[in-house]
């Protein structure tokens, strides 16, 4: 089973740093052989999240791109120690669609971007996903913003990491975690909990 990995890029920022940590990280990820897409919330703006009302245009585009994944790369920006209003009313619209799949980070922050990363990991951990054990911390002086490219050779090393890890460990929980919830066995752990009733 191949990965397909999704990035969500939260910002709406036209030089979002986080941007640019995303498509690193897509790129390193196909070509080490996974399919990616990216859902840039800044050109595919979602509606503020109402329970009574899903429908729209943009929904309809962010629900296909979600279904399709089974992995997700979320980037955001650091906003006063929180993740961004666009990255949590992306979530917000999402639950069953997140279960057995890997969850990665970036987040654009002078402040090691740490409580925002924490904050999508717990949003996903309700969602019966699952995440990287890190996430990586961006700022301006890790890019030539000219060309886009990282420069540092650190930062580098771990969005490559992070990019070789949702490759790798993406396709082997989401491939368990669909056999599990196809073979109806009811001891198989969480998977059991989404596994149509009979």
């Amino acid at each position: 089973m191949k990965t397909k990995l999704l990035g969500v890029v939260g910002s709406l920022n036209s030089e979002s740093l986080s941007r640019l940590a995303v498509r690193h990280v897509l790129e390193q990820a196909k070509a080490s052989g996974a399919e990616v897409r990216v859902l840039d919330l800044r050109d595919h703006p979602l509606p503020m999240f109402d329970p009574d009302s899903r429908e729209g245009k943009e929904v309809d585009h962010a629900r296909q791109e979600v279904g399709w994944a089974n992995a997700f790369l979320l980037g955001t920006p650091d906003y006063h120690g929180s993740m961004s209003g666009a990255m949590k009313n992306f979530l917000d619209y999402f639950w069953k669609e997140f279960a057995g799949k890997l969850f990665g980070y970036v987040c654009a922050s002078h402040e090691k971007g740490l409580t925002p990363m924490d904050q999508m990991r717990t949003a996903v951990r309700q969602c019966y996903g699952w995440s990287t054990p890190y996430g990586v911390s961006v700022t301006g002086s890790d890019f030539d913003t000219a060309s886009g490219k990282v420069i540092h050779e650190r930062v580098k090393g771990r969005l490559d990491s992070l990019a070789y890890d949702l490759t790798t460990y993406g396709a082997l929980l989401w491939a368990q975690f669909d056999a599990d919830v196809r073979g109806g066995n009811r001891a198989a752990g969480f998977a059991a909990h989404h596994q149509p009733r009979k």
